[in-house]
């Protein structure tokens, strides 16, 4: 009889501990995964996000994927809201390659953003396109060129913000062409289209979603492409590059996961983004925004990360852009 209470208390100690390795060891995902995307909803973005998050959905179980748009602030609060994310793999980040390569440089105090996030996969890449206002003569990069280094600091381009890659790409096709230029900052994308669209700033770059809709109206010209693209909606469109050598650059979107997320749960993430960028359907939808899959697994953008802050660190430096 005196061995009945420490017998059973151990029973029960064995059988809470046998329970709680059951739940350690449970499979990946056990419970919804968040998406957080640093732009509001209804950017090129964000679209891409979702369709991804549809993409891989029927590859990661039953749990959901949960799309969180956390818009403002130059994309900061959306990195801070992952960074300091528990490491588990629930909470995620769809980060346009700004965010990553460019945003950390502009911070108060820089941080190397691989110490703070886990690569997960690249999934798309995407060209800027070069628009001139339909209202001013412009018809191709070389007459842009030409005007700019007949009028130095006469020509205005248009950015959705300090920083932004549009911004960091405006810098550096001026010092490759040569050329003075007025940099005209915005609180965002569309009131710089509307001032383009009017004629008060000359030219703007960007990804073609953010102008599709004034290109077709005529309100706005695409004169020049950052770099080639297989999409058949940038067909046809003049590489800058033809006209300023050595100029060019991409925008790209990836998936990241808070630093310390296990090298698992990082692997069984990138194969359901691998076989979501497999699926026609997405690759077809990606093509009429502009955009082409490109899948890159988790050492590969660490790598592109690395080299693409090393190109925007310089620019910044050059165009002695300072933290807001």
């Amino acid at each position: 009889m005196p061995r009945t209470m420490p017998d059973r208390r151990a029973f029960i100690a064995s059988t809470a501990l046998a329970a709680i390795g059951v739940r350690a060891q449970a499979p990946y995902p056990a419970g919804p995964i968040r998406i957080v995307i640093p732009f509001a909803a209804g950017g090129a973005t964000d679209v891409l996000g979702r369709d991804l998050g549809k993409g891989m959905q029927p590859h990661v179980g039953s749990q959901p994927l949960v799309i969180e748009n956390m818009g403002g602030g130059a994309g900061v609060p959306a990195l801070n809201a992952v960074v300091r994310a528990k490491a588990d793999g629930y909470t995620l980040l769809f980060a346009a390659s700004g965010n990553i390569t460019a945003q950390p440089l502009l911070m108060r105090q820089r941080v190397d953003i691989l110490t703070q996030l886990a690569p997960v996969g690249m999934v798309a890449t995407a060209p800027h396109v070069l628009v001139v206002s339909s209202k001013l003569p412009f018809r191709s990069v070389a007459e842009l060129v030409a005007y700019a280094r007949a009028h130095p600091g006469e020509l205005d381009f248009g950015t959705a913000g300090v920083g932004g890659l549009a911004h960091l790409g405006t810098e550096l096709f001026a010092r490759a062409a040569q050329i003075d230029i007025k940099h005209i900052p915005y609180r965002g994308a569309s009131s710089g289209l509307t001032d383009l669209v009017s004629g008060q700033i000359h030219a703007m770059f960007g990804t073609l979603p953010s102008f599709t809709g004034m290109v077709e109206t005529g309100g706005v010209r695409v004169i020049g492409l950052t770099a080639p693209s297989a999409s058949a909606a940038l067909k046809g469109i003049p590489l800058i590059s033809a006209t300023v050598p050595g100029f060019g650059y991409k925008s790209w979107n990836g998936l990241f996961a808070p630093a310390a997320t296990p090298a698992p749960v990082i692997a069984q993430l990138h194969a359901a983004m691998a076989k979501a960028a497999a699926d026609k359907a997405m690759a077809a939808r990606f093509d009429t925004l502009g955009v082409d899959v490109a899948l890159a697994n988790p050492q590969q953008l660490a790598e592109i990360v690395r080299k693409e802050t090393a190109v925007w660190d310089k620019v910044i430096r050059d165009a002695k852009i300072t933290p807001t």
